[in-house]
C-alpha cells in the first residue's frame, strides 16, 4: 500500500463478544478495554479504521421484553442497542489515546454526530476512528449488512469480521468435531453453501463491489491488530 494510498478497514464487531461472560449480556469493561488496546496498536501504523458495533449483548437482555412486539420497534430496540455499545467503546478508545468519533444513522445529536459519508471519510484521512452506530436507521437491516454497506461508502480495501470463531467451517465446529475449516472462500460458495456466519445480503453486497471478508475470532488477544494489519488469520472470502 502507498504512502498516497493508506489502508481502510471496516471492522465488524459482535456485540455478543462485549458481554459479561458471567452472564452472556451487558458490557465487560475488561473486554472493552482490551479491543479499544488493540485497536489503537493497529491504527498507530497508520490503517485507517472504521467500525460497526453489534447490540446483541445489550438487547439480548430485554429480548424478552420484545416477544410479541411488533418487528420494526424490536429492530428499533436493537439499534439503539448498538448505540450503548459504541458510546462504550469510545470511551475506551479515547482513554487509549484515540480520537474517536460516533456516527449514528439515526439523530441523537446530544450523543453521536449524524452518519454523513463524506464527514467519515475525512474523519478517517485526519486519523479518526469512525464507529458507525444505529445500524443502517432502518428495520430489518442487521448490523452485517450495515457493516457490508459502510465499507463500501467509505472505500474500505476490506470488511474484517471479528467473531468467536476462528474463521469458516464447513459445518458447526460446536457440534461436529470433523468441521473442516475454509482458509480461502469464493463468495458464490459461501452464498450456495448457506453458511450462517453472515447474512447473505452483506455478502452479495461485497461481492458486488469486490470487497474481500475477513473473518476471525477477536476472543484472541492480539487477532484484532494482526487482521487489521491484513496478516492472514482466520478465512477470507473473496
Amino acid at each position: 500500500m502507498s504512502e498516497e494510498s493508506p489502508r481502510r478497514v471496516l471492522l465488524k464487531l459482535s456485540g455478543e463478544a462485549f458481554a459479561d461472560p458471567e452472564v452472556g449480556y451487558g458490557i465487560d469493561p475488561a473486554t472493552v478495554q482490551r479491543v479499544a488496546t488493540e485497536i489503537a496498536e493497529a491504527t498507530a501504523a497508520g490503517t485507517q479504521v472504521a467500525i460497526v458495533v453489534g447490540g446483541g449483548n445489550i438487547f439480548r437482555g430485554v429480548s424478552q421484553a420484545a416477544k410479541g412486539m411488533d418487528p420494526a420497534s424490536a429492530d428499533y430496540m436493537g439499534m439503539l442497542a448498538t448505540v450503548i455499545n459504541a458510546l462504550a467503546l469510545r470511551d475506551a478508545l479515547e482513554k487509549a489515546g484515540v480520537a474517536t468519533r460516533v456516527q449514528s444513522a439515526i439523530t441523537m445529536q446530544e450523543l453521536a454526530e449524524p452518519y454523513i459519508r463524506l464527514r467519515a471519510i475525512r474523519h478517517l484521512e485526519k486519523g479518526r476512528v469512525v464507529i458507525f452506530a444505529a445500524g443502517t436507521g432502518n428495520p430489518f437491516f442487521t448490523t452485517d449488512t450495515t457493516a457490508a454497506l459502510r465499507a463500501i461508502e467509505i472505500g474500505a480495501q476490506e470488511l474484517l469480521k471479528a467473531s468467536k470463531v476462528d474463521g469458516i467451517y464447513d459445518r458447526d465446529p460446536a457440534s461436529h468435531a470433523d468441521a473442516r475449516k475454509h482458509e480461502e472462500l469464493s463468495y458464490m460458495d459461501f452464498i450456495a453453501a448457506e453458511l450462517q456466519v453472515m447474512d447473505t445480503t452483506a455478502v452479495t453486497m461485497c461481492k458486488e463491489h469486490g470487497v474481500p471478508i475477513h473473518v476471525f475470532d477477536m476472543t484472541v488477544p492480539g487477532n484484532i491488530v494482526k487482521a487489521v494489519r491484513g496478516e492472514k488469520i482466520g478465512t477470507v472470502v473473496h
